[in-house]
């Protein structure tokens, strides 16, 4: 993996997840795999309007969690796995490794 996330891109990729209809939309395209879905698949698994998934999908890619790509008349959306790996380490990266109150946090 590639560098380790920064807490204000993790916070991006979280705030971006944090809607209903976002997270729905990332899980979709998680399982579409590295094929990914063009906006008209995506409304038809979830039957949403375009223009709906269009504004939803422009805070994924904002957030770097997905990518788009230009083919022919259609843009192919899917999730970038390394931010999306990035983020679950961010999240996970200091589990159980123990919580010690320092001088500075006591004030």
């Amino acid at each position: 993996m590639a560098s380790m996330m920064k807490h204000t891109s993790a916070a991006l990729s979280l705030a971006a997840l944090g809607h209903d209809t976002r997270l729905t939309i990332f899980r979709l395209l998680v399982r579409a795999g590295k094929d990914g879905l063009n906006i008209g698949e995506i409304g038809q698994h979830l039957d949403m309007a375009a223009s709906t998934l269009a504004y939803h999908l422009k805070t994924l890619v904002d957030a770097g969690l997905v990518t788009q790509e230009r083919q022919g008349r259609q843009i192919v959306n899917r999730v970038d796995f390394d931010i999306m790996h990035q983020t679950v380490s961010f999240l996970t990266s200091e589990c159980c490794t123990g919580v010690k109150l320092t001088r500075k946090d006591a004030a």
